[in-house]
């Protein structure tokens, strides 16, 4: 556990979990943040300290958000009230998000691996099984919405790897490698989305030749992409590590080139949170092109996710210059003097960055975790023939032999 040696501030967090951290309260939780930040971190904690208490915990956490599973389809819905057990979809529809309810499995199945209490695991996997059934998907691609009640897929035809469907495809490949390479259904469901995407949704950018991963709406390509696609290079480098054909670590390492120049080509050095790639050949034009609305930066961790990845399974040090680069943009362009960091609304302003005085959670809990893993020449430091990294970079342990 005492990888950085931090046994005070340990005990400190360890005490706040036994004294202030409570769930018996009358508050709405998203049932898909809360699974992957609380119970994935809780889980883990226990991994790597051996201390019952956040067993007991995640327990508890565990038993107050299944009634979100209680629909008439067993998708679950979105939010849950830890205190009351009531649940329900967002104000705004009677949809769940697909990546929501499909990336929340690597939890809860090793919740009951762990308390021996199957129910855990049973109402995710049916979720597993009843998407995995579905029509509507376009060679392994699925739509971004699910409604709880029919249990079909709802706004069809549009197929992203950003918001609202990412981490689909990323728990697909991560509970195959958690439960020990064991569920073909798993693995097969994985390979034809990475044949989906190369068949429907990858392009090259002008004048650089940069390789995308564009969306698709009714038929009609968009060479938008988000920062959060940026966790598809590390992923497929996780699947080639684990036996998968060698062509998804080159789409990886292309993939990564492009989410670099996301970073670079922007005045900080930082990604903004949507870019759209031109594809017209000018040389006067730059790849990479942002609107007003898309050049915030939130912090996120995606790029520098992908660069742990595949400089562990490369040991390419250009993999680590380029987190240091990004690092170094952080503290220039987002850090705050009297402590923290800040979410930016203007990454093309070196001058005016705008910061917004938010610091998401997931800037400590994911992107500096990276970047010190990133860092670190010790393979053996969280391997990735021991451990799955859930998409809250919690890391859970692999069941069987990897």
């Amino acid at each position: 556990m005492w990888i950085l040696g931090l046994k005070k501030e340990f005990g400190e967090a360890r005490r706040w979990v036994s004294k202030k951290l409570q769930f018996q309260k009358d508050v709405d939780v998203n049932l898909f943040e809360s699974t992957i930040r609380l119970l994935g971190g809780l889980l883990s904690a226990y991994h790597l300290s051996g201390d019952a208490l956040f067993l007991q915990k995640a327990e508890d956490l565990g038993n107050r958000l299944l009634p979100a599973f209680r629909t008439p389809s067993k998708v679950p819905y979105s939010d849950v009230n830890l205190g009351t057990g009531v649940a329900r979809p967002p104000r705004w529809t009677s949809d769940s998000t697909v990546a929501e309810v499909t990336s929340i499995q690597l939890e809860f199945r090793e919740l009951s691996r762990l308390t021996g209490a199957t129910k855990f695991r049973e109402a995710v996997e049916e979720v597993t099984k009843h998407v995995h059934s579905l029509s509507g998907k376009k060679d392994g691609l699925v739509p971004m919405f699910i409604n709880v009640h029919s249990g079909l897929f709802t706004h069809r035809g549009v197929f992203t790897l950003g918001a609202r469907a990412d981490s689909y495809y990323e728990y697909l490949l991560k509970q195959w490698i958690q439960g020990g390479k064991t569920d073909q259904r798993l693995l097969d469901d994985y390979l034809e989305a990475v044949d989906g995407i190369r068949k429907h949704l990858l392009r090259r950018s002008e004048p650089s030749k940069l390789t995308f991963v564009g969306e698709l709406a009714h038929g009609r390509f968009s060479a938008k992409m988000d920062h959060l696609v940026c966790f598809l290079p590390g992923t497929l480098a996780l699947g080639a590590h684990h036996g998968l054909p060698a062509e998804h670590m080159q789409l990886a390492r292309a993939l990564m080139e492009t989410c670099y120049q996301m970073n670079r080509q922007m005045e900080t050095g930082l990604s903004p949170e949507i870019v759209h790639f031109n594809l017209q050949p000018q040389k006067s034009q730059k790849d990479v092109l942002v609107k007003p609305a898309d050049r915030h930066n939130l912090l996120r961790p995606e790029t520098v996710e992908s660069l742990f990845y595949l400089y562990r399974f490369t040991g390419d040090r250009k993999y680590q210059d380029w987190g240091w680069a990004i690092l170094q943009n952080f503290n220039t362009y987002t850090r705050v003097p009297s402590g923290g960091y800040s979410s930016i609304s203007n990454v093309q302003d070196p001058h005016d960055p705008q910061p917004r005085d938010k610091m998401e959670s997931f800037f400590l809990g994911e992107t500096l975790k990276y970047l010190y893993l990133l860092f670190s020449d010790d393979p053996a430091l969280l391997s990735l023939d021991a451990y799955v990294f859930n998409t809250e970079a919690h890391p859970l342990p692999i069941w069987g032999p990897a």
